[in-house]
């Protein structure tokens, strides 16, 4: 039987626990409320499509630039240092954000935003990990957990309304209030732990692998519009970007004391922890990129709507993450997480059989089961990747982590989106040939019947809208194929040890 625990001390843990939740809440939000409001932004501050692009690009390259700076930082400066710093920064800039008054200005903010952001997710991680014994971790992942997921759900439907209801500038200002309740909990709340001598910082390494990030963070974000490696910039971008990971690697490999530490990928359980952590994060963002397109552009929804439908999604998530939090205690996490994938290739199963009179109630149970999946993956998924990796590792593996989920989700969009804007145009293409008076399929051949104009454009409209469909349905069986192909891999990470003699 478990020793009962002080009351103060548990009181203490759910404080740390809903203050730490709150600012990774509000690093996830910030990834993808500003996306609903960019038409407006662009005709607020008179800007073109490509340039108001980059109020979003600016913020993703420069929080996956300084992600696995967050490590290094925690180790030196601490824990508690770190995530104020980093809090206090992210509000003060989300409200520069808010007042920016050229596109330039709002660029140059949103990437210290991004800057600033980027430790709040591993660090919050490594403080939910030190404040909850080893026995609890998985009850502790779950509740964190639903921070990292139910932002980038929640984003674009807040993001809408704010702008609606308000103005473009709301979407910043939001964080004024949650950003002054986490750094004071922060500060009141959180304790460093005993640190060992500091590391020197290796100034060459960061650099080689913050080029190599930014450059390919660079290539996937525009890849889509430049037309991937038609484009001169795309191409550099690539070639830098392969010269400075090789470089960072050998640098890695021969330094004494290198910016990432060798240690970390000799585990093995974290080694193939970040390889499903890269995968969840594709499920995770990608279906929350491509699901309100397709109910709004083929579908006709309103904004409102749309935030609606796709909302259960986070209520299955809660579910499961309620439920994952006592089994991991009596049950092979690798079970869980295999369980939870399955039932999201289930999911994505049925959205590759959709059609345009879909209705709204599959729509919702169908994102109830994705959530109850991807909520059964995260939590177990975590403790796993770091059962086994020494305590001094842990703030570093935790920053790995979260650049790799990033990373996943970048990749994930990037390809899908140019996936199924290729297979539109090429649907379109195979469906226009077959579709004219020549064609011996064509019910009026041979009828001398003259074509209506705007039947022609309604016909038009909706072979456009068809070619889409199956482009969306391709994207959904590749996430599908993804989601069942690594579930053996599972049985290579060892099962925590106090877990498994529960």
């Amino acid at each position: 039987m478990a020793p009962a625990v002080d009351p103060a001390v548990l009181r203490r843990r759910r404080l740390i626990t809903f203050t730490v939740m709150a600012a990774t809440i509000m690093h996830a939000l910030d990834g993808t409320i500003a996306n609903v409001a960019l038409p407006s932004i662009q005709g607020s501050l008179s800007a073109t499509q490509e340039q108001v692009s980059w109020v979003v690009t600016s913020y993703i390259v420069a929080s996956a630039i300084l992600t696995p700076l967050a490590g290094f930082c925690a180790m030196r400066f601490g824990l508690r240092r770190t995530l104020a710093t980093c809090v206090i920064g992210f509000t003060i800039v989300s409200m520069m954000c808010g007042a920016a008054q050229t596109l330039d200005q709002l660029v140059l903010f949103r990437a210290l935003q991004g800057g600033f952001g980027a430790a709040l997710v591993p660090v919050s991680q490594a403080i939910m990990m030190d404040t909850y014994p080893r026995e609890e971790q998985g009850k502790a992942m779950a509740m964190w957990g639903v921070g990292t997921m139910l932002g980038p759900i929640a984003g674009p439907s807040l993001g809408g309304w704010l702008t609606d209801e308000l103005s473009w500038r709301w979407v910043f200002y939001v964080n004024l209030p949650v950003g002054i309740l986490c750094a004071i909990g922060i500060l009141a709340l959180v304790r460093d732990n005993v640190h060992g001598a500091p590391r020197r910082f290796d100034l060459l390494g960061f650099t080689l692998l913050a080029v190599a990030i930014g450059s390919f963070q660079l290539m996937l974000d525009r890849g889509h519009m430049l037309d991937w490696f038609d484009s001169v910039e795309i191409i550099g971008e690539t070639l830098v970007a392969a010269v400075a990971f090789a470089m960072f690697l050998i640098h890695m490999m021969t330094d004494r004391q290198p910016f990432l530490s060798r240690e970390l990928f000799r585990d093995r359980n974290l080694t193939v922890g970040l390889c499903f952590t890269a995968l969840a994060g594709l499920v995770l963002i990608v279906t929350a990129t491509l699901m309100p397109p397709f109910l709004q552009q083929l579908m006709g929804y309103p904004v409102f709507t749309t935030g609606v439908v796709l909302a259960p999604r986070g209520a299955g998530m809660m579910v499961s993450m309620m439920l994952v939090s006592r089994l991991i205690g009596i049950m092979d996490a690798r079970i869980l997480i295999g369980l939870g994938f399955g039932l999201a290739a289930a999911s994505l199963y049925d959205m590759t059989l959709f059609n345009l009179n879909v209705s709204e109630s599959r729509i919702v149970w169908n994102g109830v089961l994705l959530g109850f999946g991807l909520g059964l993956v995260f939590p177990p998924l975590t403790v796993l990747t770091f059962a086994t990796l020494p305590q001094r590792l842990r703030t570093e593996g935790a920053a790995v982590n979260a650049l790799l989920r990033n990373l996943g989700a970048s990749i994930g969009i990037a390809v899908l989106v140019s996936m199924l804007a290729s297979n539109t145009q090429q649907n379109r293409a195979d469906m226009v040939e077959k579709f004219t008076p020549w064609h011996p399929g064509w019910p009026m051949a041979g009828s001398g019947v003259s074509l209506d104009p705007t039947q022609v454009a309604i016909w038009d409209g909706e072979i456009t809208r068809q070619a889409a469909l199956i482009g969306y349905l391709n994207d959904f069986r590749v996430m599908m194929i993804c989601s069942l192909v690594l579930i053996p891999l599972l049985f290579l990470m060892r099962r925590p040890p106090l877990i498994a003699g529960r």
